[in-house]
């Protein structure tokens, strides 16, 4: 990871330079059996990159944060950049929407500014050898001007208009923390010659990291009562934990005819992703299987039956099919999205 570099935020400015701090910046090295990390402090951007010893998602990927206040610049933009020995050849891949993934080529014939594209959830590069991933928490601008290299948009503070729609500039910035996992996954041998397909997919670990990046688990903070409430116990809506390629995107109780009692009927919404089975995954530390598409719902609820299933319109505002109480099965293929309208018993 080369680090963060500025340039001149104009229309047809030229490559990125180093960053230059008024002031040496502060390293702060701490080593421990659980993680490890360095955390570098400049003046305008603390940058803090962490690696945990523990089995799971966390262990097989850096993490890396950036707090970025660059409220006292003019016309400069903020970028971090990684390079690497990878061959990409200024072949780099962003995702759509966190749906599906699209190659890019840096062309030198267009200005800087026209080489970079959005980033909702991840960007990577890779060759027939490996690949390099950057998940994110937060939506930015990605590019790769060079081979091997990856470069992200932190933070931009513009003066004027740049024609680009806004209709003045850019002043109102704010310090700014950005979250990263930098991922970095090995091709397998019998995959090593397909690398120019033209549809490309993240793996399924990737999908995982980017799943543990951006859908975390949030804690409540409650009202203190007196006397306190007991210890809740262990919540465990589910019987068996979904295959891997499958993300639950909604489990809710539909509205019902009368305000005052809840439907009986509960919408599930649920999406498969495409992954990449050419990626190693080696010692993942937890446990992941795959069903080809294939989730029975008979059983699936701790403690409920599943009485009925009709598949639905993403809206729910139309039946696809009529609703079945035997065929408890659905299946999806991947990157679909599917709706199914439940009856619990």
């Amino acid at each position: 990871m080369e680090g963060p570099v500025a340039q001149p935020s104009c229309p047809g400015s030229s490559s990125p330079q180093p960053y230059v701090s008024k002031d040496p910046p502060v390293v702060r090295v701490t080593e421990g059996p659980f993680f490890s990390e360095v955390a570098v402090y400049y003046q305008h951007v603390q940058e803090v990159v962490r690696l945990s010893n523990v089995p799971g998602v966390d262990g097989l990927s850096l993490e890396i944060s950036c707090l970025v206040d660059i409220r006292d610049h003019v016309n400069k933009e903020l970028a971090l950049r990684f390079s690497t020995d990878i061959d990409s050849k200024g072949t780099f891949f962003t995702d759509l929407n966190g749906f599906q993934i699209q190659p890019r080529q840096y062309l030198k014939k267009l200005p800087l500014q026209a080489n970079f594209y959005p980033m909702p959830v991840m960007a990577y590069i890779q060759d027939r050898q490996s690949r390099l991933t950057l998940h994110t928490a937060q939506a930015l601008g990605a590019s790769s001007l060079s081979s091997g290299q990856l470069e992200v948009i932190l933070d931009r503070r513009l003066m004027q208009d740049d024609n680009r729609g806004l209709g003045q500039g850019l002043k109102d910035n704010k310090r700014t923390c950005h979250r990263f996992r930098l991922l970095l996954e090995r091709r397998s041998t019998a995959e090593k010659g397909q690398d120019g397909r033209p549809v490309s997919f993240p793996s399924l670990l990737s999908h995982m990291t980017s799943m543990h990046l951006n859908a975390e688990v949030l804690v409540m903070p409650v009202a203190q009562e007196k006397p306190p409430p007991p210890t809740p116990r262990s919540f465990q809506p589910f019987s068996a934990p979904l295959p891997c390629d499958f993300h639950l995107l909604n489990l809710r109780t539909l509205q019902g005819e009368d305000d005052s009692l809840p439907s009986p009927e509960t919408a599930l919404i649920l999406h498969r992703k495409g992954f990449d089975c050419g990626l190693e995954a080696r010692n993942l530390g937890f446990n992941c299987t795959t069903t080809l598409g294939m989730l029975p719902l008979s059983g699936f609820f701790q403690g409920l039956e599943v009485a009925s299933v009709q598949p639905s319109s993403l809206t729910l505002m139309y039946p696809l099919a009529p609703a079945s109480s035997n065929g408890t099965v659905v299946h999806l293929d991947p990157m679909e999205i599917a709706t199914f309208r439940l009856r619990l018993g």
